[in-house]
């Protein structure tokens, strides 16, 4: 058995860097004060098994923690409710040790009966988890999928701090999956309380929890005082304020009125505050893993037909749409960014091309074209990518008819299957985890292709489903052989187009003057988009 404690490396085996400690306070950080943050759109759920967009994500980190976790700003595991953990020399079987003492908002201890519950719930169908796929190296997630089961055989309690899960097969990403929003901990009696507004009243252990939450107006995060991490967070809480326009957002900032624009910077303000040198001082830039894209429904006619699918991919100037964003992007060319392990390198894709785009409708048959619809997040400025996106289609003659959306809603219409094309703006991919599996399973596996899944092209191909299982089933996620067989498993989605990719993007933020804590907070790789646990205020 590999033993692995708080204080000691704990992702050798992942070839991720050894040194993953506990947190140390931050010595200029003054606990207290609230901070307001803003957002144009309503929050859609903050269930954990359910939440999987870019508004909700570090609110439902905030609000409930995992087995695993990450330290602050970096992709770095470490140990969160589990106090140490053990791995079979096979490499399937995790036996956690859990944290004496840990809450959860309610008052009540938590177990591993919460675990074994917990992980249960995501899996099972009737919760209709965009996330379940990401479990299916679990010992029993078949049988509970297809509902034969109605609990993991893999997840075993031993005892009511030890609880042990056993896999089918090796999984290279199994200890990153155990840090994911989706495998968060909750209380049966909450949800069982609550049902399907379990999302409205989130009970957890983490750093915040939900005090006040007026529809259409705000959420009140407050500070959980029994949290289990000593010395944070150290905010007394955070005010999120929706229905908020992003320009207004920006110009509340600069009155001192706002701590951070959630939606960014509007792109139509981008080169004003960064020409101004007090604005762009509070602007902070990261990198991220991240690939915007039209998602193709092969299940509506005649995006079923390859030919029209390769037809717009050809269509598309990404060049140009990049300029709407200010150039805060590169033109992609397959599903993974360029800095992911696994990218494939010298692959250009499908060329811009309206001429050839034409020929490739006519060998379809379409040489007079088709009209559909392409659905868009209505936060600036993905209807105007979207307008750029509908003139390409439209050189090539095919109609497309604007669809601009709250982001709830377009994720609901794509996991629905209702929705023929989608651009992923607002919505697009960053990784979970640092691994070129995050791209696949969720978003273009046929795992996510179910009710409410993320694969909104409703691509399913059990041959390339196949190839990705057994990239993952290899111990070392950095093995030659496995990055070779995932770049292998793009390139043939690639061949059945069932997206365009367009770009990947730069990430930009900004904080009032009076924000602290390190920048890699506030554009946090798994925290998205800011970890509230860590950051704090100076005055």
């Amino acid at each position: 058995m590999k033993t692995l404690l708080t204080s000691t490396a704990l992702v050798a085996a992942l070839a991720l860097p050894a040194a993953a400690q506990d947190y140390t306070p931050d010595p200029n950080a003054t606990p207290g004060g609230m901070i307001t943050v803003t957002y144009k759109d309503d929050v859609a759920t903050l269930d954990p098994a359910i939440g999987y967009d870019w508004q909700n994500w570090s609110m439902i980190k905030s609000l409930f923690d995992g087995l695993m976790d990450y330290v602050p700003g970096t992709t770095e595991l470490r140990p969160g409710l589990a106090e140490s953990y053990e791995i079979s020399d096979d490499g399937k079987t995790f036996t956690f040790t859990l944290r004496p003492g840990v809450k959860f908002h309610n008052g009540r201890e938590m177990t591993a009966e919460d675990v074994k519950y917990s992980l249960d719930r995501v899996t099972t169908p009737a919760t209709q988890s965009p996330g379940a796929g990401f479990f299916a190296s679990i010992a029993g997630f078949d049988a509970i999928s297809d509902g034969s089961a109605d609990t993991l055989s893999g997840v075993e309690v031993v005892e009511p701090a030890t609880v042990r899960i056993t896999l089918s097969r090796p999984d290279a990403t199994f200890l990153h999956v155990m840090a994911l929003n989706f495998a968060s901990i909750v209380p049966k009696e909450a949800v069982d309380e609550y049902g399907s507004d379990f999302g409205k009243h989130p009970v957890g252990t983490g750093a915040f929890k939900l005090d006040e939450w007026t529809i259409g107006q705000r959420l009140v995060f407050a500070k959980n005082e029994d949290f289990w991490r000593e010395g944070v967070p150290y905010l007394d809480g955070v005010t999120f304020e929706v229905g908020q326009e992003p320009i207004v957002a920006l110009l509340r900032l600069q009155q001192g009125e706002v701590d951070v624009p959630g939606d960014g910077i509007p792109p139509a303000k981008f080169q004003e505050v960064m020409g101004d040198p007090a604005q762009a001082a509070r602007v902070v830039e990261g990198g991220q893993l991240h690939t915007g894209y039209i998602t193709l429904n092969v299940g509506i006619a005649p995006l079923d037909k390859l030919e029209v699918r390769e037809a717009i991919n050809m269509a598309i100037n990404k060049e140009r749409i990049t300029q709407i964003i200010n150039g805060r992007a590169v033109p992609a060319t397959q599903p993974l960014p360029p800095s992911m392990p696994g990218y494939t390198e010298g692959y250009d894709g499908y060329a811009y091309d309206p001429e050839g785009a034409k020929a490739k409708l006519a060998e379809a048959g379409l040489a007079d074209g088709f009209t559909t619809e392409l659905y868009v997040m209505n936060t600036d400025p993905n209807p105007r990518i979207a307008q750029a996106i509908q003139q390409d289609l439209k050189a090539i003659g095919v109609t497309a008819e604007i669809r601009s959306l709250a982001q709830a809603n377009v994720i609901e219409a794509g996991g629905a299957g209702q929705a023929p094309m989608i651009w992923s703006g607002g919505m697009a991919w960053i990784a979970d985890f640092p691994d070129p599996s995050n791209f696949y399973g969720p978003i273009l596996g046929c795992a996510g292709a179910g009710e409410g899944g993320w694969n909104w092209s409703k691509f399913c191909d059990e041959g390339i489903d196949a190839m990705a299982t057994e990239a993952d089933s290899m111990t070392d996620p950095s093995a030659p052989e496995r990055l070779k067989m995932w770049s292998d498993v793009y390139m043939k989605v690639m061949e059945e187009a069932p997206w365009v990719p367009v770009f990947n993007e730069q990430r930009y933020t900004m904080k009032s003057a009076r924000m602290g804590g390190d920048d890699s907070l506030y554009v946090d790789p798994v925290s998205i988009p800011i970890n509230y646990d860590y950051v704090y205020v100076t005055e």
